[in-house]
């Protein structure tokens, strides 16, 4: 072998030990999500997002006609408000499990693509499991008909019946009316004067203040908007997306402002 030769494959050598030492070094390189685009945002600090599809400002509008006083928008929570205990105000009711993976989705009613994403998330594997769980924020931008709608269903999350109410109200064409409301909360086993009654409550009211609030930290353009842990994807998602995400941040741990003191 001429010596031009073996220095043309020891120098080469050398460098692929550099670049695997390099991979080896840098946490984010060695890991195995490494093929997954992430980019860190500005505001909140610690968190990333990925590329998501299509988002959507349809003109789905159930609500059309029902006027029972409850639609009253709410203000946006201090922003600051929020910021200041972030992973509550993302993820109500989780509490540090390991290998539970926080969900935020945010949705509106008015939003064709938001009716596939929430029927997406509801089904996953890791939600009937255990090992991930969702909190659906109502993100009501689109018009009064959308905050009409955010409060039902908000008021059917009540009583553990979000997504239920949702792909009901999806499913079947129907008057809207606080009848009608009546007749979906029967079908489901949901207690029909409760529904009606929370729609207008304070804690539902305070739901979509705090979801309006997150949207301005984050600076969501439209929806739907998932933040799975620490990532934000702004878009539709398809489910082995969501699932290698969902396993990706089991891997990461809680995201920032779920670790204890």
């Amino acid at each position: 072998m001429s010596g031009s030769r073996r220095g043309l494959i020891l120098g080469g050598l050398a460098l692929a030990g550099g670049y695997a030492a390099l991979g080896y070094g840098v946490p984010a390189l060695r890991s195995r999500w490494t093929d997954m685009e992430f980019s860190a945002l500005d505001r909140p600090a610690g968190f990333r997002r990925i590329a998501g599809g299509e988002t959507s400002a349809g003109a789905f509008d159930p609500f059309v006609g029902l006027d029972d006083g409850s639609n009253e928008a709410p203000e946006a929570l201090p922003v600051v408000d929020v910021e200041a205990n972030l992973c509550v105000a993302l993820f109500s009711g989780w509490s540090e499990q390991a290998d539970v993976v926080p969900i935020a989705s945010f949705s509106d009613y008015n939003c064709a693509i938001c009716r596939i994403t929430t029927r997406r998330l509801a089904g996953l594997r890791e939600i009937a499991e255990g090992t991930a769980q969702v909190t659906w924020h109502e993100l009501p931008i689109l018009g009064e008909t959308s905050l009409l709608a955010a409060r039902a269903a908000l008021a059917a999350d009540r009583q553990g019946a979000y997504a239920a109410f949702h792909d009901r109200l999806l499913r079947s064409p129907f008057q809207p009316t606080p009848e009608y409301l009546h007749a979906v909360a029967a079908d489901l086993g949901l207690d029909r004067d409760l529904l009606l009654a929370d729609m207008s409550g304070d804690a539902v009211s305070e739901r979509i203040a705090r979801g309006l609030a997150l949207r301005d930290v984050f600076g969501f353009p439209g929806t739907p908007a998932i933040v799975v842990g620490r990532t934000v994807i702004e878009g539709d998602v398809d489910e082995r997306t969501l699932a290698r995400l969902i396993e990706a941040e089991r891997e990461a741990g809680p995201p920032p402002g779920c670790q204890s003191a």
